[in-house]
């Protein structure tokens, strides 16, 4: 019995680790289990598990809801080109996101002016860093971003009471701001970038940050623009993102919300768990931001996000919604795996093809 059953444990080992070993497609791909708080720690940092499940995860999302998310497929279009942009799956997904813009938007037009944000941000990020080229549809992605731009500067954004991503408008700013400034070939010397570009600041005079969530994505956006943020303004935001850090090395998501962030469940945010979007996030920020690898915030960060990985290859990172699906955990992973190779800490990824 017990040689049996040692001969099936180990059976299944291995036929995990081929699977693991081959490169997951719209053909084979298995959807991911739940996010869920109680699934155990991996034994020991895995790039390869958070390849496959972001693959498994964003293609999963596009197949069934037939649709782009921040939380997602949006996000892995950031994460996937650090590891590799020639995995079969990356290339499904950008395909996908192209059609959106060549089918859909010719056929029928944009669901909201915030996907029109999002799309641009996700391509603009995708090409700086999968290609270092602009694609012709993310430049027209980004024009068509500058005609939903209100007169006030600002952005018509999604509010679901999903933070961080879809719950106010200062998101959709700093988001426009980020896909300007990571769009390579210079677009944000472009007129209409640079008309834009002044609306946003405008804007975001007149509507001052209310979190920390706000702040770091100013802080981000200044990393790629003048005249978003003084030097006074980001080393204050980098002491405040410092001193959110929690005594195990983590960030918690909720607290990036400073109280801000309701939940619909009426529950309490818990703004003292470390997570993985709270922590990859804010370690990838700080990276961008110039503060070093070696620094001991970031490094503790790091030492954070390889010692909490879950067996999937997932960081799970709790809604600050409701208790439910827990989708941030994807936007966490993303980010996670952004803030590793900011770090340095991303090598040769078995599943990467």
């Amino acid at each position: 019995m017990c040689r049996t059953l040692a001969a099936t444990f180990i059976a299944l080992v291995f036929a995990a680790a081929v699977r693991a070993d081959e490169p997951v497609t719209g053909n084979n791909v298995k959807p991911v289990a739940e996010n869920k708080k109680d699934e155990p720690a991996i034994a020991s940092f895995s790039l390869d598990k958070a390849v496959h499940f972001l693959d498994s995860a964003a293609l999963t999302w596009t197949q069934k809801q037939n649709c782009f998310t921040c939380h997602t497929n949006y996000a892995y279009l950031y994460a996937r080109p650090h590891v590799s942009g020639s995995a079969p799956a990356h290339a499904e997904i950008r395909k996908s996101l192209e059609e959106l813009i060549t089918k859909r938007w010719t056929d029928v037009g944009w669901r909201w002016d915030a996907e029109v944000v999002a799309t641009a941000a996700a391509l603009a990020y995708n090409d700086a860093h999968a290609r270092n080229k602009l694609h012709p549809l993310t430049y027209f992605a980004l024009e068509r971003m500058w005609t939903v731009q209100k007169k006030d500067g600002g952005f018509s954004w999604l509010k679901c009471n999903w933070p961080p991503m879809e719950n106010d408008d200062h998101y959709g700013a700093t988001l426009a701001a980020i896909a300007t400034g990571v769009a390579p070939g210079g677009y944000a010397k472009s007129d209409a970038a640079k008309a834009g570009l002044d609306g946003i600041r405008k804007w975001l005079a007149n509507n001052p940050p209310q979190n920390l969530h706000h702040k770091a994505m100013i802080l981000w956006a200044s990393t790629y623009l003048d005249g978003f943020a003084t030097d006074e303004a980001r080393k204050a935001t980098i002491k405040e993102l410092t001193a959110a850090q929690l005594p195990d090395g983590g960030w918690s998501a909720a607290s990036l919300g400073s109280g801000t962030w309701k939940r619909a469940d009426k529950l309490e945010q818990d703004a003292k768990t470390s997570d993985g979007y709270g922590t990859g996030f804010v370690v990838f920020v700080l990276r961008r931001a110039g503060v070093p690898a070696n620094e001991a915030t970031v490094h503790k960060g790091v030492a954070w996000l390889k010692g909490n990985q879950r067996e999937s290859g997932r960081w799970f990172t709790r809604s600050l919604n409701r208790d439910n699906k827990h989708y941030l955990t994807h936007a966490g992973t993303a980010f996670a795996v952004m803030a590793l190779a900011a770090c340095e800490e991303v090598g040769t990824v078995v599943g990467a093809r």
